[in-house]
């Protein structure tokens, strides 16, 4: 499974998003700190959950950190968030 994939399925399960897009900007940062070859290390994510109704900007960040801890760790150099709940976007 494609890293972008995975972050979609963990997202959509923690979050039970409105709106959800994942980018894959990998080709952005070839010859750049975190670049692989294949890409799948820099990604940007737009998100509108109910979930982020009342949380703060670094509130809805940390939350999504948490739910993509594994990810994180593992292979994902970047990850740019865009978080926001129903009616703000």
């Amino acid at each position: 499974m494609r890293t972008a994939e995975i972050i979609t399925e963990k997202l959509t399960q923690a979050f039970a998003p409105a709106s959800l897009r994942v980018v894959d900007e990998s080709h952005q940062h070839e010859g750049h700190a975190g670049h692989r070859p294949g890409g799948q290390t820099h990604f940007r994510v737009y998100i509108v959950s109910p979930a982020f109704q009342g949380k703060s900007r670094i509130e809805r960040h940390r939350m999504i950190n948490a739910a993509l801890a594994n990810e994180l760790q593992g292979g994902i150099h970047a990850l740019a968030i865009h978080a926001s709940a129903p009616g703000e976007e």
